[in-house]
């Protein structure tokens, strides 16, 4: 089993590479601290009222819960990159990439929480988030984000702007033919994309060694001439140096990359995965190498920020962590009657 291992040779020379400085890594720490506390508070009201026996229709959030613990800083990382005028196409495991984009957190919860006041007036859930004033939106079929995210970048080519579309995967979805179809297309018309394979070593309970003949999913970018990354996605500077290469190629016109991170997700596929097809042995390995716990100490070793600073920091993302969940548990469901409002099909 391949697992990133610690890089932290030169450091201040791959942070100055990668262009990032202090006041990007602490802002990154923070954006990290705050996925990561929305997601354990959205973990904790979703077992609320749940037995031993799992029943995802009772509680204040039902149906599936996919949470992207210890995958924070590919999300960060990538964002950074982008402007609200980027789009950004997710998967059924979104929550990181909508507030590493700039969602609002609060409308992200009522979403979540089913309620009028969300992102789409609690009809989407987590699986179909939408955005329009990030651009930022998901899907629950596995596979579609690289079809959907080549038409945004194929709008921005044709309107000669300069705007970047990016999608979103594990390392599962690219096996699915819309990642080959995309590639070519996207490496034919040299679109503006830039396809992000979250790695994370199991497709649900499928390791990635039963499923694909590749080691890695970059490797058939390669064959399309397309650029491609094979980065340590527990690194937030190692993902950020080839983010930024990534995104500003789409945006100067040379076309598609895509980015492959080895990373890890502390949770099951599910809240309410039983997880036999890892042992805890494994997820403690890779514990040891939290991204958020990893920028900290890093910050400390280079004298950036002190034990009061990122204390400071983490208080404030908790902060508002909980007043996004305080305004999701306090809005209103939709009235029955708006059932049907916005269905033209």
């Amino acid at each position: 089993m391949w697992r990133p291992e610690p890089s932290d040779t030169d450091l201040p020379f791959r942070i100055a590479e990668a262009g990032l400085d202090r006041d990007a890594l602490l802002d990154a720490y923070r954006r990290m601290c705050l996925i990561r506390v929305f997601e354990e508070a959205i973990r904790d009201r979703y077992w609320t009222g749940k037995t031993d026996e799992f029943n995802m229709a009772v509680g204040p959030i039902r149906g599936e819960i996919h949470l992207a613990v210890g995958q924070e800083a590919v999300a960060v990382a990538v964002c950074a990159q982008l402007t609200d005028d980027d789009a950004v196409v997710s998967t059924h495991r979104a929550h990181h990439h909508a507030i590493a984009k700039g969602v609002d957190p609060a409308r992200l919860a009522a979403e979540i929480f089913g309620k009028v006041t969300g992102l789409c007036r609690g009809k989407g859930g987590e699986m179909h988030l939408f955005s329009r004033n990030k651009r930022f939106f998901n899907s629950g079929i596995v596979g579609a984000s690289y079809p959907q995210a080549a038409g945004a970048a194929f709008s921005f080519l044709y309107q000669e702007d300069r705007n970047v579309a990016v999608a979103f995967s594990g390392e599962g979805a690219a096996n699915h033919g819309t990642f080959a179809e995309t590639l070519n297309i996207a490496a034919l018309w040299q679109l503006p994309l830039v396809i992000v394979i979250e790695d994370n070593l199991y497709a649900d309970s499928t390791p990635k060694w039963a499923a694909q003949a590749t080691n890695h999913h970059y490797q058939r970018a390669q064959s399309h001439n397309i650029p491609a990354y094979l980065v340590d996605g527990m690194d937030i500077v190692d993902v950020h140096e080839a983010a930024r290469d990534a995104v500003n190629r789409a945006r100067d016109g040379y076309g598609p990359t895509v980015v492959e991170a080895v990373c890890y997700r502390f949770r099951g596929h599910f809240e309410g995965d039983p997880g036999g097809y890892r042992t805890r042995e494994e997820v403690e390995l890779w514990e040891r190498l939290d991204p958020i716990s990893r920028l900290a100490r890093r910050l400390q070793r280079l004298e950036w920020a002190d034990d009061e600073t990122l204390t400071e920091l983490r208080r404030s993302a908790a902060a508002e962590a909980v007043e996004a969940i305080r305004f999701a548990e306090q809005s209103p469901l939709p009235n029955p009657v708006e059932a049907l409002t916005g269905v033209f099909a």
